[in-house]
């Protein structure tokens, strides 16, 4: 996957919407351990509404879809994730104005842009327990490139699950209640790598989900 059309993208976000749909009820449950329990709810119900509004968003250009994503969950995904997630899609969308076509370095800088605007928007960084510990090795590994980078970015957000799990959250609801965030995982992270792993089901991209790792995260 050298390009990425268009179709490719709106591809990647009806499959995003239903990952998230699908999965609403284990996100919840997972940030019920150490949170307040409504990341999945919360997310589910933006992407939802992306679903139903979804003839209606503009697709003149990959930005201007990714421009209206963005409003439609800044307004309807509550909590921190709203502008978190939010954010994220909106820088994505600045790099995409009037293109119908993006290369693999495309994405990688609009991935690099979209972390930049989460971590200005949410003071997070690295290490603090929340979906940045998965974007930022995502990043990293399509930077690299390849003909295998997607598959190494899931691979790298599955990875981030387990090497975070004994952290101590510094951000977002779990990190008020200090060391009884430890030994649980970040939902936001089990997000994004559950995502990366349907978007390679999706494009015919092969790759092994680690199994064993969500497992560990309701044991």
């Amino acid at each position: 996957m050298s390009t990425i059309s268009q179709s490719q993208v709106e591809r990647a976000i009806r499959t995003t919407c239903g990952t998230v749909l699908r999965n609403e009820h284990y996100f919840a449950d997972l940030d019920g351990l150490a949170g307040d329990g409504d990341f999945g709810t919360s997310l589910a119900t933006g992407f939802r509404q992306i679903e139903k509004e979804w003839d209606e968003i503009p697709k003149t250009d990959i930005g201007a879809m990714l421009l209206k994503i963005s409003m439609i969950v800044s307004k309807h995904v509550g909590g921190s994730s709203g502008p978190i997630w939010g954010t994220g899609f909106m820088k994505a969308a600045l790099l995409t104005r009037g293109k119908t076509e993006i290369t693999l370095d495309d994405l990688a800088a609009m991935l690099g842009s979209a972390i930049e605007g989460i971590q200005a928007r949410g003071g997070a960084k690295l290490g603090d327990k929340t979906l940045l510990d998965a974007l930022i090795p995502v990043h990293e590994r399509l930077k690299a490139g390849g003909d295998n980078c997607l598959c190494e970015a899931a691979a790298a957000a599955d990875a981030a699950i387990d090497e975070t799990r004994s952290l101590i959250a510094h951000r977002g609801r779990a990190s008020q209640v200090g060391e009884r965030s430890a030994n649980t995982p970040d939902p936001g992270i089990v997000a994004i790598a559950t995502i990366l792993q349907d978007w390679c089901k999706e494009f015919g991209i092969e790759r092994t989900p680690v199994a064993a790792e969500l497992a560990k995260a309701t044991a």
